[in-house]
């Protein structure tokens, strides 16, 4: 019986986190650190303004999905703090914003259209 409950407990946790690998995770909030790097830009910096919008939108959605798969709102807080400090003050990049759009959406279920609704929600 105590296995049972051990392999079932085992199970639980185990399928909560399943949505996103360490590597995954590693990327997510790497592409958050952009985003964010994104939505502070210094002045004079280059970019659409629809870009930012679609940062802090990816961003929310990042989180929400870590939560609701199981990941605990301090430690995603925590490392997201860490891939901000890395990537504040940078330069806008196209490239490793689209790169990283591409994979976001990819990665959550519905990820295009959960980051539109939260687009359209911002005004």
């Amino acid at each position: 019986m105590k296995k049972i409950i051990l392999l079932l407990t085992f199970l639980i946790f185990t399928s909560a986190n399943a949505g996103m690998s360490d590597k995954d995770k590693s990327k997510a909030l790497d592409c958050v650190g952009i985003y964010m790097a994104n939505y502070f830009l210094p002045s004079g910096e280059k970019f659409e303004y629809g870009m930012k919008e679609k940062s802090i939108s990816t961003v929310k959605v990042l989180k929400a999905y870590a939560l609701e798969i199981g990941i605990p709102e301090k430690q995603w807080d925590d490392e997201v703090n860490k891939a901000v400090d890395k990537h504040y003050g940078s330069k806008y990049d196209k490239t490793k914003t689209e790169k990283c759009h591409s994979f976001v959406e990819a990665l959550i279920p519905n990820g295009a259209e959960r980051i539109k609704k939260v687009i359209q929600t911002l005004y």
